[in-house]
């Protein structure tokens, strides 16, 4: 039942912040415009939490810090595009995520307590390691686009070549000027 209540705090606090790196970079007034956006936004989090006491303070102020970190990573992310920041993104929210945990568990006492901090380290492993998984494939996919695509370029350079040969050869049965028409047209339809 704890396991499913962590799992449920972290895939929440993951559905939050989800706001993806996806479209255009931003400039660099956005970029500055949104750092400060998300300072003054963790500014009031945290303010608000002093209205609160004990363990719940200190939840409140976890989940500030987090949100911040992870819009300061998304926002990093969109400003500068790439498999890195990425993964950035993903290890902020696992951070965020095993912080709020951490302090979630100092509500339990005894194994409860050694249990959930436990999980709350294992759900933060996984998330770590899963981060590290997507950035990897992330890097593969891209080395094997770039390299699939040298091949077909390659590909279709040979093709036009042999195309053009045959097309040459072709031509040696006419004569005179039909023959040189004919190597010319060959010429510039396949791009020699």
């Amino acid at each position: 039942m704890k396991n499913l209540k962590l799992a449920a705090v972290a895939a929440s606090l993951c559905l939050a912040f989800s706001a993806a790196a996806i479209g255009a970079p931003l400039s660099k007034a956005e970029y500055q415009a949104g750092k400060e956006d998300a300072s003054n936004k963790y500014k009031s989090d945290k303010a608000a939490c002093k209205a609160m006491s004990g363990n719940a303070q200190d939840i409140c102020i976890e989940e500030a810090k987090g949100r911040e970190s992870i819009a300061k990573a998304e926002l990093e992310a969109k400003y500068e595009p790439s498999a890195k920041h990425s993964y950035e993104v993903r290890l902020a929210k696992a951070e965020a995520a095993y912080a709020v945990a951490k302090e979630k568990c100092d509500d339990a006492a005894g194994n409860a307590k050694d249990v959930c901090r436990k999980e709350a380290k294992a759900a933060y492993v996984t998330a770590k390691a899963d981060a590290k998984v997507a950035e990897k494939t992330s890097d593969a996919n891209s080395t094997a686009y770039e390299k699939a695509s040298g091949a077909r370029q390659d590909a279709a350079t040979e093709k036009r070549d042999a195309a053009y040969a045959v097309a040459k050869e072709k031509c040696d049965a006419l004569a005179g000027d039909a023959k040189a028409s004919c190597i010319s047209a060959a010429k510039t339809h396949y791009g020699q």
